[in-house]
C-alpha cells in the first residue's frame, strides 16, 4: 500500500492532467517542439495562461525546453506523455467495447 505522501504525489499528479489546457498542450508538443507563439497560433490561449500550464508541465517532468537564441523551444517528453495517452485510450476503448456488448446483449 502506497504511503499517505505518496497518494499525495498520485494526487497531485493527477491533478495536473485534468486541466484540458495542460492536456492540450502536451497533444501539441506530442506533435513536435513549439515556442510559445507557435502554441498560441495553435490553442488560442493568452502567452500568460500557456507559460503558467507549461511551468506546472516543466515541474512534473512531462514537458522540457531549450534556449533558441530570444526564443524558448518546449517539448513534450514523448514517451511519457505517449504512454500516457495509450494507457487513457486502451482504457476508454475497452470501456466503449463493453458498453457495446452490454447494448447488444440486452
Amino acid at each position: 500500500m502506497p504511503s499517505p505522501q505518496l497518494l499525495e504525489e498520485y494526487s497531485q499528479f493527477f491533478r495536473l492532467l485534468s486541466e484540458p489546457a495542460r492536456l492540450q498542450l502536451l497533444c501539441q508538443l506530442k506533435q513536435g517542439p513549439m515556442d510559445v507563439a507557435g502554441l498560441i497560433a495553435a490553442t488560442g490561449f493568452s502567452q500568460s495562461h500557456i507559460s503558467r500550464q507549461l511551468g506546472q508541465l516543466q515541474r512534473a517532468g512531462l514537458v522540457s525546453c531549450e534556449r533558441d537564441g530570444v526564443r524558448t523551444i518546449w517539448s513534450a517528453d514523448n514517451a511519457l506523455v505517449d504512454d500516457l495517452c495509450a494507457l487513457v485510450q486502451n482504457r476508454l476503448r475497452q470501456r466503449l467495447q463493453d458498453q457495446l456488448q452490454q447494448l447488444s446483449a440486452a
